[in-house]
């Protein structure tokens, strides 16, 4: 087994001290006058002994790992994937990595993904928290483990969050639906305790009772675990009893295995049932008529929650709430 390369065995080669070689590895050179020439010597040498540095001995250093955790429900889901993708570019800005973990809404993996990435000693996380997660929330606060929630809050707990101004999307929805002459508008969402989603159905409910349409008020919820199964169920009962004329999807996915359902039942969209999703996809464009959605500011929300993080792991004891406005893409399948 080949020996690992060490600072001792640069400053051999280039015949100064290891103090001297560690000072140029932390970019110090300027700070401690080395000349040019050495620095350049010493990139040489460490480019040609192949040196790679300890990165747990230089994490005990500077009391840093330069990583960062997000947790979220499901990185596979459309919304997370797009979410995770900016919050790993604007770490990078910061010089950090980002380890990724999927607690598939279930607070027990949510739990395990925490103590894991706290083990590793992480610099802070970015969490999407699931229900029942309201003890780990308490733990991070305790430990003084730098965090931000995003998508979603504990609205019990007074923590740093970056979320939609859920109630506002959906209401706005509701508004554009009636101004197109539909009433009978069905709200599909999860059955979940989690603030978001009940914002989204008080911001549907309320919608309607100011449009006067108390009377048509219908929410169907879609458990995370049967998102297919229900789905069929739901959406068969209500196209083949003619009770609605509009659905309002509340999440990505559930707009994705709707807009299926819809298909399949051949419906026309939007002369028998006008349709508005959660969050923009590609599906979306694909269906026909193309979809209108609740559009969240995906890349603000993932730049905003890295930078509330890292202030907070550079010291800051401000707790920090911030909401992002929704923007409603109307497009020909809401009339």
């Amino acid at each position: 087994m080949a020996k690992r390369v060490s600072i001792k065995d640069i400053a051999n080669k280039v015949g100064v001290s290891t103090a001297l070689v560690s000072y140029v590895l932390n970019g110090l050179e300027k700070e401690k006058r080395i000349g040019p020439e050495v620095v350049k010597k010493i990139h040489e040498a460490v480019k040609e002994l192949n040196y790679q540095p300890n990165q747990i001995a230089r994490s005990l250093r500077k009391g840093s790992t330069s990583t960062i955790g997000l947790i979220v429900a499901d990185i596979s889901n459309p919304f997370f994937g797009q979410l995770a993708r900016v919050v790993e570019n604007e770490a990078a800005q910061f010089g950090y990595a980002v380890v990724f973990g999927s607690s598939d809404e279930n607070a027990a993996n949510s739990a395990i993904l925490i103590k894991t990435l706290v083990t590793r000693q992480v610099d802070g996380l970015i969490l999407a928290p699931p229900e029942g997660s309201a003890e780990q929330i308490k733990y991070l606060m305790n430990q003084g483990i730098p965090f931000v929630l995003v998508d979603r809050y504990l609205p019990d707990i007074s923590t740093n969050r970056v979320v939609l101004d859920n109630y506002n999307a959906t209401y706005s929805a509701v508004k554009c639906f009636v101004a197109n002459g539909y009433r009978r508008i069905t709200l599909v969402t999860y059955k979940s305790t989690l603030v978001h989603m009940r914002e989204r159905i008080r911001g549907y409910q309320e919608g309607m009772k100011d449009n006067g349409l108390s009377d048509f008020i219908v929410v169907k919820e879609v458990r995370y675990n049967q998102i297919k199964e229900d789905m069929e169920a739901i959406m068969t009962g209500l196209l083949n009893e003619r009770g609605m004329d509009a659905v309002l999807f509340a999440t990505n996915a559930l707009s994705i295995s709707g807009l299926y359902a819809i298909r399949k039942s051949e419906v026309k969209v939007p002369e028998e049932l006008a349709v508005i999703g959660f969050d923009g996809h590609e599906v979306f464009d694909f269906f026909q008529p193309p979809l209108s959605y609740i559009q969240q500011p995906l890349e603000e929300m993932g730049k905003e929650s890295v930078r509330v993080l890292i202030d907070q792991i550079r010291g800051s004891q401000k707790t920090v709430h911030i909401e992002m406005r929704h923007q409603l893409i109307t497009r020909k399948s809401c009339g």
